[in-house]
């Protein structure tokens, strides 16, 4: 007697009833499918991208606004500090590395940062072909993704649009050139489009020109000099008062963790936040929506499990007699109980299948309808060891739902059922 071939052709005789627990049951498990991917590499990206960088330092406001938008560029900055201040920074003892950030503009959504060549060495980034990172204004480097979706390659040239979101008016006095692509690292760089502070500077000056060193006099010359001469490194060489954005700062040593931030925010007009204590309180945060929502989920799933165990319930009373023949014809009690909880197996076996594949599949739709975010990042596609327990978790809720029909089954007395019939 092959006890899952009956098992599936009880299932498949009410097709309505069996696909409707199917879909209750995957319904909540594409739930617990969905928190786990994002969860899991919503995380590790987070962490990815924040790695290196001990403090970040802009102008007073929230600061978890400041770490969102100068580390992982997806929300508006809290607007701009002095340069010479951000300068006098850069000599205390407890500095190791400072990278200045100038923001402003974007190319169809994807931001363009001013930075130095310390940023993309700070991700360990490599060029891809033949490719060069930027040496003159106006020269950029592409993320990866940047360069996937505008089909850009060296040589071409792009003009920029004021602000950091899609729709706002192009800088056309001057073109931004690709000198190279960046290799795709699964980072903040692949959606980034890096070039020099001073062309976000240029950009900005009224008529959006590079000044022209054949216009300058001969006491500018030997002022430019001079600032060459004392100029501080990895920031750029400038006579006038100018504005960054952000400044990514690398710490010396253990002390500067207790020093520097609060010498920032107390002796500075800057403020100064923590990539890891701002993102441990936004986990923090969304671990009450996550785990609200886990809770949803295990709803759905009790509730399909009950009506997995009520359709197993009532299919039991009308199939008396059919049992009661497969006793008489030589299946024992320990077969009719098999059969029984074999039904409850195969729905909710079929029920996570279903799920899993229902929560891959909605990640993806929200994927594509947020390609240029933190969101867009991810992979829907990728499977986790985690996803196992949900096959798991699906089974135990068929076996529990299983057991009183089960045991009804395994009651079952020949002579009483062929008697009434």
């Amino acid at each position: 007697m092959n006890l899952f071939k009956l098992s599936w052709k009880y299932l498949t005789f009410r097709p309505l009833s069996t696909s409707l627990n199917v879909f209750l049951l995957a319904l909540g498990l594409a739930i617990i499918t969905v928190l786990l991917l994002i969860q899991d590499q919503f995380e590790k990206k987070m962490n990815q991208d924040a790695a290196g960088i001990d403090l970040v330092v802009g102008a007073k406001g929230s600061p978890l606004q400041l770490i969102l938008a100068g580390v992982y560029h997806i929300d508006f900055p809290t607007g701009n500090i002095p340069m010479d201040e951000a300068q006098k920074l850069s000599r205390n003892r407890l500095v190791k590395n400072i990278i200045p950030m100038a923001l402003g503009d974007n190319y169809q959504g994807f931001r363009i940062v001013g930075t130095n060549h310390d940023y993309p060495a700070l991700y360990e980034a490599s060029l891809a072909d033949d490719g060069s990172l930027w040496q003159k204004p106006f020269e950029v480097v592409l993320g990866a993704e940047v360069a996937e979706r505008s089909g850009f390659k060296v040589g071409d040239e792009f003009l920029g649009s004021h602000g950091i979101s899609v729709g706002s008016h192009e800088h056309d006095a001057n073109n931004f050139k690709v000198v190279g692509v960046l290799e795709r690292k699964g980072n903040v760089l692949d959606r980034l489009i890096l070039t020099s502070v001073e062309s976000i500077w240029y950009t900005h000056d009224e008529g959006g020109t590079e000044p022209s060193d054949s216009t300058a006099t001969h006491e500018e010359h030997q002022v430019l000099n001079l600032q060459e001469d004392v100029a501080i490194k990895g920031f750029p060489k400038t006579t006038e008062s100018r504005e960054l954005t952000t400044l990514l700062i690398q710490y010396r040593n253990p002390m500067a963790a207790i020093q520097l931030p609060r010498l920032i925010n107390s002796g500075t007009s800057m403020q100064a936040a923590s990539p890891s204590f701002e993102m441990s309180r936004l986990f923090e945060l969304l671990g009450v929506g996550i785990t609200l929502l886990q809770g949803l989920a295990v709803v759905i799933i009790g509730i399909s499990g009950l009506g997995i165990f009520i359709a197993l319930y009532n299919s039991l009373k009308e199939r008396k007699y059919d049992l009661a023949i497969l006793r008489a014809i030589g299946a024992s009690r320990g077969q009719l109980l098999l059969l029984i909880f074999l039904e409850g197996i195969m729905l909710t076996f079929m029920g996570a299948i279903f799920g899993i594949l229902l929560g891959h599949t909605f990640l993806s739709v929200i994927i594509s309808q947020n390609e240029q975010g933190v969101v867009g990042s991810l992979q829907p596609w990728i499977f986790l060891k985690q996803e196992l327990w949900i096959v798991v978790y699906a089974l135990t809720v068929g076996v529990l739902a299983s057991i009183i029909p089960a045991f009804a089954a395994y009651q079952t007395s020949i002579a009483k059922q062929l008697t009434k019939a």
